[in-house]
């Protein structure tokens, strides 16, 4: 088979329809279709049960996938060694960065990566951690900037900062009266977090044992962005925890809303990249930590490695 056969079957088996598949090929649907219908023919196989409502694999077409998969991968692997190895700085570096992070690091990571690194330009991806993993497993990625703890089988992790997390209250909120909160005073607040799937919600309760607590976050609503939360909490539907880089980029001036920073020591999470073991431009990953640490969130705190 050849390598665009093998990229074909991996991404009919991902997408589970012609046309997402072909679309993401960069072919027609006839063209993916024609080639996948040669390759069972060629080999007397059946590699996807096609009706007009589902394609899927078969259990020799799981086989084949996975093991086109790894193909795949070390293809990628064998182009991105001979077209870095005169220079690992040189050429895109694929980053994948968690949706509470991105827009407040990547502001000041790229002017300062940009100037340690200019034949170098990143190539962003935001999603969920759980999206993040895969795509760099599959090779898909070079680094992911996610929140510890990550732990996969060939992942290198490296710590980059740890970041305060902050409350921020509706104006007049009774709260607002104290200059400094104690996680303990948001226990039966009417909290707002971020809707399952996301890690930061996770992060918080890790962060504020007191919400594990029975009532910790009863009533608790559901936002599906920071930018969301924040809107909600100004119009006064409750209070929230955010990552301090979040709320420090919002308006100061902002009359509807409060920021309120926590006791030390207070919860917070620690950044980290990850990238694969066998990846072969360790230099790159070098360079990514050296521009994060020239280019911190505010109030974030450095790691030493």
């Amino acid at each position: 088979m050849t390598l665009t056969e093998l990229r074909y079957i991996v991404t009919l088996a991902r997408e589970r329809h012609f046309g997402r598949a072909a679309e993401k090929c960069h072919v027609s649907q006839p063209t993916l279709s024609v080639a996948l219908k040669k390759v069972e023919q060629r080999f007397g196989i059946t590699l996807f049960e096609r009706s007009s409502a589902d394609v899927r694999l078969t259990p020799i077409g799981e086989q084949i996938a996975a093991q086109a998969e790894r193909v795949l991968e070390e293809s990628a692997r064998l182009q991105e060694i001979a077209r870095q190895g005169k220079n690992p700085l040189v050429g895109p570096l694929r980053l994948g960065v968690i949706f509470t992070i991105a827009p407040y690091l990547l502001p000041r990571l790229i002017p300062s990566l940009h100037a340690r690194a200019p034949d170098m330009p990143l190539h962003l991806q935001e999603n969920f951690t759980v999206r993040l993993g895969e795509q760099l497993r599959r090779g898909e990625l070079d680094a992911i900037v996610v929140a510890d703890p990550f732990v996969e089988p060939g992942i290198v992790t490296g710590a980059l900062y740890d970041e305060p997390f902050a409350a921020i209250l509706p104006s007049g909120h009774p709260l607002t009266a104290k200059e400094i909160l104690a996680p303990r005073d948001i226990v039966g607040e009417n909290l707002l977090l971020l809707g399952p799937g996301n890690c930061f919600r996770d992060q918080v309760v890790q962060a504020c044992p007191q919400l594990s607590e029975p009532g910790g976050t009863e009533g608790a609503r559901e936002g599906s962005s920071l930018e969301t939360v924040r809107h909600m909490v100004a119009s006064g539907a409750g209070m929230s925890i955010v990552p301090i880089s979040a709320a420090l980029s919002w308006p100061a001036q902002d009359e509807l809303l409060q920021l309120r920073r926590f006791s030390e020591p207070g919860p917070q999470r620690r950044v980290v990249v990850a990238w694969r073991a066998s990846f072969p431009r360790p230099q790159a990953i070098d360079a990514l930590r050296q521009a994060v640490a020239d280019a911190l969130p505010a109030s974030a705190v450095p790691v030493r490695r």
